[in-house]
């Protein structure tokens, strides 16, 4: 079968997408091409009036900046972006349909929650001990601690650059604390260890009154300072890990349904591929794991934005499509005290890659959540408590929503990328997914799954299952391309709000 040059993806589009370079004076769906086309960049099929809507998915993209003719090539030179009127009402859901029941091995913890790998983590509650944290790593690697222990799957060291130079309340600290203890908590994490310096704003013990949190088998704690310095913390950290490292062992794999996962979906490095091909496949499987009774936790509040109507339709409630909307204020406030704008996402790559609006990518990105209703809003690293698909407040930068992600639950995650992103999620396994095969090809170290067959007539569906399939193989041990390079040790980075003082 041959591809076509270009797709139209909407009946009411204006625009092609050139799924090939397209040369000047070329003619593809009818249509000459005024100049040079990059491959994945938008063609005008029809004259474009100055001001004029850009539809591209059937949805505004942006406005003509000026006259644009049919074959012209339409980017950032020809496109500009302001508010327009969003139809936000809440539409009726249908319920969702139980499919049959899937199976993963994992590990089932004694609070009853399901983990696809088992860990054990050193978090530092602040920049200044994050050295020592990782230094406890190095010398258990170096001394083999764990060559006893072949049920756990490493010890990770989840460091970060604040935890001081902050505020000891409001909603930055709030947001520290639940990141930290969230992560601490996160089903893939066996046993923690705590280490902090002793004078920082984030107090560990201050973390321990507020949760109820005591010492045990599978919790410790120790600061630099109450230890006695640097070599006696590190030593101290040896000796709580051969203590911890038997009780983590202990846990076995064993067979959970499905229903258990609680899938984080990301994409990064996004390209105009990322809404045609991955993102609706990912979908895909979001929606038959929510059919199982499964969580997805769509994020990136940024990269939704423009696309927010579309999630409001599919809200459970009015309230849910209100706390929805009002974290898309709360954005549209915080970016103003700093004088940026929420155009300022895209990247420079995701417009290299064809993309030319915040509304566009976002429009491609919010496909990642299938369509399901969407059951609940949550605010960054809170606790993900309701089953389908849950959105959490979040930044757009992968590292920090991620880390959100994980530490309200999520134990295995999607990663859909144009560009080609590297990046990784300990504690949990992240799953690659290229939405073009030349990526794929170029990257095949790097990515799980070509997406990009799907430009040659694999169906969406088809390859939903296939993601599915693999989340399943992914949550019962086996390994993902981002877990055989190593990534994972420095991708945690909790969102620092206000002022660093």
């Amino acid at each position: 079968m041959t591809r076509p040059a270009t797709m139209r993806l909407h009946h009411d589009d204006n625009v092609l997408v050139a799924l090939e370079p397209l040369a000047s004076g070329s003619v593809a769906a009818g249509i000459t091409a005024a100049e040079r086309i990059p491959r994945g960049h938008k063609m005008a099929s029809t004259a474009i009036a100055p001001g004029a809507p850009i539809h591209k998915f059937g949805q505004i993209i942006g406005f003509a900046g000026h006259a644009i003719a049919p074959g012209a090539w339409v980017h950032e030179h020809n496109v500009t972006l302001h508010e327009f009127d969003r139809d936000y009402q809440v539409e009726s859901q249908p319920t969702a349909v139980v499919e049959p029941a899937a199976s993963f091995q994992g590990f089932r913890r004694a609070n009853g929650r399901a983990g696809t790998r088992n860990y054990i983590a050193i978090l530092s509650s602040v920049n200044c001990a994050a050295t020592v944290a990782r230094q406890i790593v190095r010398q258990a690697e170096k001394t083999g601690l764990l060559d006893a222990y072949p049920n756990i799957d490493g010890i990770v060291p989840l460091t970060h650059g604040t935890g001081c130079g902050m505020a000891a309340n409001g909603e930055g600290f709030e947001t520290l604390e639940r990141t930290l203890w969230g992560t601490a908590c996160n089903p893939n994490i066996a046993a923690v260890l705590f280490v902090g310096l002793g004078c920082e704003v984030f107090q560990i013990a201050r973390m321990k009154s507020a949760y109820g949190i005591a010492e045990g088998d599978a919790f410790r704690s120790m600061t630099i300072q109450e230890s006695g310095g640097t070599p006696a913390t590190i030593a101290a950290g040896l000796a709580a890990l051969r203590d911890m490292a038997p009780i983590a062992n202990a846990a076995t794999r064993t067979a959970i349904p499905a229903s258990e996962l609680v899938l984080a979906l990301q994409c990064g490095g996004s390209d105009a591929y990322s809404g045609l091909t991955a993102n609706p496949a990912l979908g895909a499987a979001v929606d038959s794991l929510v059919r199982q009774g499964g969580t997805a936790i769509l994020s990136e509040t940024p990269e939704i934005y423009g696309a927010e109507h579309l999630l409001v339709r599919r809200a459970a409630s009015q309230r849910v499509a209100d706390d929805l909307l009002a974290r898309i204020d709360w954005w549209r406030a915080y970016v103003a005290r700093t004088g940026d704008e929420m155009n300022n996402n895209p990247s420079p790559g995701n417009k290299a890659g064809g993309l030319t609006t915040i509304l566009e990518k976002s429009l491609g990105a919010v496909a990642k959540g299938g369509s399901v209703p969407l059951s609940a809003v949550v605010r960054y690293a809170e606790p993900v408590t309701s089953r389908g698909l849950v959105f959490m407040d979040t930044p757009g930068y992968d590292p920090v929503s991620a880390t959100g992600q994980v530490a309200g639950g999520a134990n295995i995650l999607c990663f859909t990328t144009g560009r080609g992103s590297a990046f990784g999620c300990k504690p949990v396994p992240s799953l690659k997914l290229a939405t073009n095969s030349d990526l794929y090809r170029r990257m095949e170290s790097d990515m799980d799954i070509d997406c990009g067959d799907i430009l040659d007539g694999v169906s969406i569906a088809a390859k939903g299952q296939q993601i599915f399939d693999r989340l399943i193989e992914i949550a019962s041990g086996a390994a993902t391309k981002s877990e055989i390079l190593g990534y994972g040790d420095n991708e945690f980075v909790p969102w620092q709000i206000g002022a660093v003082m």
